[in-house]
């Protein structure tokens, strides 16, 4: 690898900047997502082959880096400045932090010789990301560069992987290189970093319990996806016939075509849920198989859906998360080596209960989605106006491929998506913001999945809440080329908002309801393809138009204020009708 760059510009003088360059190009940056600053890196870039993404604001800047690194598997590198562009980056990397996602956040910092004399929008970064960090440092010598760019790349992809903050001052950038011989380190932007292999022991006593288990059951969260081990969760699903249930965030670890596939569980199994009529299996299973699942309030219902009796064996990179919550068998180390390793000791044991068993599993399992396919057909009117949400994802469902990549916004889209659209393939991508669950992430998500595969479709679903917080980054999917499909809930009410009010106040509070906006005409305003849909009949035939176009389009689509997903503490809100 050339990792001083093409050569264009080898008679001018290396400085910090080329340095840094140099290092990402070494560690397999391709993209950076970035706006103006550091300017002086962005300038040496282009030398080293590195793309630049030119975000509208920082806050989707890091959401587009979050997504392109769940979907590239490489560590993604995200910039600011100093001060209030800063701040911004908090939000996505709190997201990154919870979620378990490598990003590479690079701040731009006053002059070294201005330090703490209230230069321009000076502040101490340190304090500021230190909740929403792996891993902060400052660089205040410039031999020392090359080292703290390794350092920052080995925290994020190490371990349970995570954001890290470099803070670079500005005259750093613009400083002469020093002349000592270039680092030959190895590439350290791709992640798992190291992959760790659970105790044998443990893993020989797991085999031994899932074995034994009269109703055993895996649930998979989003480590899976982090870990690439979607191929080992379904190859031991197959060996050792063992039903499957994920997390939102691990939805697509096995194909919920397998007849052993239940779904996403959670607080997602309300009225009308997918998988609500296989709360009895989850509750009333004996051993549990946990993989890469934080057990998060979200995930079991409020701790309300996980049985307190069972047995619980939980494998996590993390050995904080292990046991968390549920007293469980330790499996600590990486789920892609550590899922290998399991289904070899499985395949030593006796596995005669789990086959005699597979069959009326099965069974089991297709006659609850049988029962959810018909109480969505017999208690919605499918061909309501204002459009029901669920003939949206029903409609779509019929077009996705396994090589499409949902993403959505937190709230009621990550919900709707999580029930209606099927993982069709192992390792099925649907990328939710259930790290923390903010507004906002959906577009921006889909225009960082874009970077990462754009061979493949793209598809956005976010409210009309949430679209708001980035109308502007769609000038950044056209300038970029980043051509999404994006379908916005327009009910004019922030719906989780309002009817969890509604549900716990009995009244709701006047920021629920916005005024009409036509997303649609937005879009247009901004060089992309808009589309309002009030009749639901129209809307295949949009969708499947925008998935053909060479441009972003968005698809308005006028839907009921009343519709709310499947959400358990709805269950039998009658005063969510009106």
């Amino acid at each position: 690898m050339d990792t001083e760059g093409s050569g264009k510009n080898t008679g001018q003088r290396r400085t910090g900047a080329h340095i840094f360059a140099a290092a990402l190009k070494r560690h397999g940056v391709e993209v950076i997502f970035g706006q103006s600053i550091p300017a002086a890196l962005f300038l040496a870039t282009p030398e080293y082959g590195i793309r630049q993404v030119g975000y509208r604001a920082e806050n989707a800047g890091t959401y587009m880096a979050d997504a392109y690194a769940r979907l590239s598997h490489k560590v993604a590198v995200v910039t600011a400045q100093n001060g209030p562009a800063a701040t911004l980056l908090v939000a996505g990397l709190a997201e990154c932090y919870k979620a378990s996602v490598p990003v590479v956040a690079v701040v731009q910092d006053v002059h070294r010789k201005m330090t703490d004399k209230n230069a321009f929008q000076e502040l101490d970064h340190l304090d500021l990301f230190k909740g929403v960090s792996k891993w902060t440092r400052r660089v205040t010598d410039i031999d020392r560069l090359d080292d703290y760019i390794d350092m920052a790349f080995t925290a994020a992809a190490s371990g349970r992987p995570g954001p890290v903050v470099i803070i670079v001052p500005i005259d750093l950038f613009n400083e002469a290189a020093p002349q000592h011989p270039r680092r030959h380190a190895s590439s350290l932007g791709h992640f798992p970093l190291d992959r760790t292999v659970a105790a044998p022991e443990a893993i020989e006593e797991a085999a031994r319990l899932l074995a034994g288990a009269a109703a055993p059951l895996i649930i998979a969260g989003g480590g899976v996806h982090i870990s690439d081990a979607a191929r080992e969760v379904a190859a031991l699903q197959d060996a050792a016939c063992l039903p499957v249930a994920t997390t939102a965030m691990g939805k697509g670890a096995v194909s919920e075509d397998h007849e052993l596939s239940l779904g996403v569980v959670g607080y997602f199994m309300g009225a009308r849920g997918r998988t609500r009529h296989l709360r009895d299996m989850v509750a009333g299973a004996d051993v549990i198989l946990l993989i890469g699942n934080r057990t998060n309030q979200n995930g079991t219902d409020s701790w309300s859906l996980y049985p307190q009796e069972a047995k619980y064996i939980h494998l996590d990179i993390d050995s904080q998360e292990v046991g968390r919550n549920y007293d469980a068998l330790r499996l600590v180390g990486d789920a892609k080596l550590t899922l290998q390793a399991l289904t070899a000791a499985m395949k030593r044991q006796d596995l005669g209960k789990r086959r005699g068993a597979r069959s009326a599993i099965a069974a089991r399992i297709a006659a609850a989605h049988e029962t959810w396919q018909s109480e969505v057909q017999q208690t919605l009117d499918l061909n309501a106006r204002p459009i029901r949400p669920e003939r949206l994802m029903l409609d779509l469902d019929s077009l996705l491929t396994p090589e499409t990549i949902v993403v959505s916004d937190a709230s009621y889209s990550s919900i709707w998506v999580a029930n209606f659209l099927k993982a069709r393939a192992v390792g099925a991508r649907f990328v939710t913001p259930r790290g923390l669950a903010g507004l906002g992430w959906g577009f921006p998500y889909a225009v960082g999945a874009k970077i990462a595969r754009p061979e493949a479709p793209v598809f956005a679903l976010v409210g009309d809440g949430g679209f708001a917080h980035v109308w502007s980054e769609l000038e950044t999917a056209r300038r970029m080329g980043a051509n999404v499909v994006l379908v916005v809930l327009n009910n004019e009410i922030l719906g989780y908002e309002k009817h969890a009010e509604k549900t716990l106040f009995g009244d709701y509070s006047d920021a629920c309801d916005f005024k009409p906006v036509d997303h649609a005409a937005i879009a247009r305003a901004c060089g992309c393809e808009g589309v309002r849909i009030e009749n639901p009949a129209d809307f295949l035939p949009a969708l499947k138009h925008a998935f053909s176009a060479d441009n972003t389009t968005v698809i308005d689509v006028i839907t009921e204020q009343r519709a709310y997903p499947p959400v358990t503490m709805f269950d039998g809100q009658k005063n969510l009708d009106y």
